[in-house]
C-alpha cells in the first residue's frame, strides 16, 4: 500500500489537492450528494452501515486504537517527513497526523483525520484543548466528558474560519488517551452541510473505539 508523505490539510475548495507524493483523487464535480443528485446515504437515514476496522495490525492504519469505518470510506495512512516542506500542515498542536479517512467514495467531501500525540499521561481534554489551539482559525470551542465505546474521552464542537470564504464552518473532535499517547479522531468537512451528513460515519468510529 502507498503510504503518503503527506495529504495537504487545505482549506474549503483546496481540501482534495493531494501533495507530496500521494494518489491523486479529482473531486469529479462532487458537491456532497450522489452522482444523481440525491442527498447521501448518511443524510437520507442518519445512520450508515459498518464497513471494514480500523487500527490493528494489517489494516490500512495501524494504530492505538480500532474502531469501524462506514462503508465507502477510504483509509490511508500518513507518514509526516519533518523535513518536507509541507511537514506543518501534519502537524497541530503537539499531535502529528497519522492517518486519513476519505469519505468522497461514500458521496461526501471530507475527512475523518486521526492524529496522535506523545506523552501517556496526557489527559484527553488536555490533548483536545492542545489540538485547537493548534489552528489559528478555530473559535467558540465548547468541550464535554463522554466516552468512545467503554473508554473514557473528551469531545470538542467548535467553528473553523475558511481562509477563501471567510465563511465558518464546524468541526468536532474527541481523543481519548493510550499508553502510546493521546489519540485524536478529528472529522472536518468541505463546509457545515458536509459535516453534519458526515456525522453518522465519525459517531460510528466513536462508539466502536477500542483500546488496542
Amino acid at each position: 500500500m502507498m503510504r503518503c508523505a503527506i495529504r495537504a490539510l487545505l482549506p474549503a475548495a483546496l481540501a482534495t489537492v493531494v501533495l507530496a507524493g500521494c494518489s491523486s483523487q479529482s473531486g469529479g464535480g462532487d458537491t456532497g450528494k450522489n452522482g444523481d443528485g440525491a442527498p447521501s446515504k448518511a443524510a437520507e437515514s442518519g445512520a450508515v452501515e459498518k464497513g471494514v476496522t480500523l487500527g490493528a495490525p494489517g489494516s490500512a492504519c495501524e494504530l492505538p486504537v480500532t474502531f469501524d469505518l462506514a462503508t465507502g470510506w477510504k483509509p490511508e495512512a500518513v507518514e509526516v517527513d519533518p523535513g518536507s516542506e509541507f511537514a506543518e500542515l501534519g502537524q497541530q498542536g503537539s499531535a502529528t497526523m497519522v492517518c486519513e479517512i476519505d469519505a468522497k467514495p461514500a458521496g461526501n467531501i471530507g475527512y475523518i483525520r486521526v492524529w496522535q500525540a506523545e506523552g501517556s499521561g496526557t489527559a484527553p481534554r488536555a490533548a483536545l484543548e492542545d489540538f485547537v489551539a493548534g489552528d489559528a482559525n478555530a473559535s467558540a470551542a465548547s468541550y464535554e466528558v463522554t466516552e468512545a465505546g467503554a473508554v473514557a474521552a473528551a469531545e470538542v464542537t467548535y467553528t473553523v474560519r475558511t481562509e477563501l470564504s471567510d465563511e465558518r464552518k464546524k468541526e468536532r473532535a474527541f481523543a481519548v488517551a493510550t499508553p502510546e499517547g493521546p489519540v485524536v479522531v478529528h472529522l472536518g468537512g468541505l463546509d457545515s452541510q458536509e459535516h453534519e451528513e458526515m456525522l453518522p460515519a465519525y459517531e460510528l468510529a466513536r462508539n466502536t473505539l477500542k483500546l488496542n
